[in-house]
């Protein structure tokens, strides 16, 4: 079993910023993808950004220029850097990621428990 740790999240002016973590433990023997989702209040969950094994990142066209998706692969864990943030990215934030938990076993999708980010004045 993998648990993910979800921190970071909260209330934030708009302009502002706030960065967050998701940290994986447990049984993992790699991780593949890791991603950031989130869900606005009455809205479907959407992709925030994703970023490959190798550090490759691909970004939501809402957020492209003012987000950042990092991970440390040492410490089993993604970012997400939030700068210049807007009141429609208020939502609950989900982290995500496909983990590997033994050599040759399959690609397992874990999700977050989410953490709340309201951008407000």
């Amino acid at each position: 079993q993998v648990q993910l740790a979800e921190s970071g999240g909260g209330l934030v002016q708009p302009g502002g910023s706030l960065r967050l973590s998701c940290a994986a433990s447990g049984s993992i023997f790699s991780i593949n993808t890791m991603a950031w989702f989130r869900q606005a209040p009455g809205k479907q969950r959407e992709l925030v950004a994703t970023i490959t094994s190798g550090g490759s990142p691909t970004y939501a066209d809402s957020v492209k220029g003012r987000f950042t998706i990092s991970r440390d692969n040492a410490k089993n864990t993604v970012y997400l850097q939030m700068n210049s943030q807007k009141p429609e990215d208020t939502a609950v934030y989900y982290c995500y990621v496909e983990v590997r938990e033994f050599r040759y076993s399959s690609w397992v999708k874990y999700w977050g428990l989410g953490t709340q980010v309201t951008v407000s004045s």
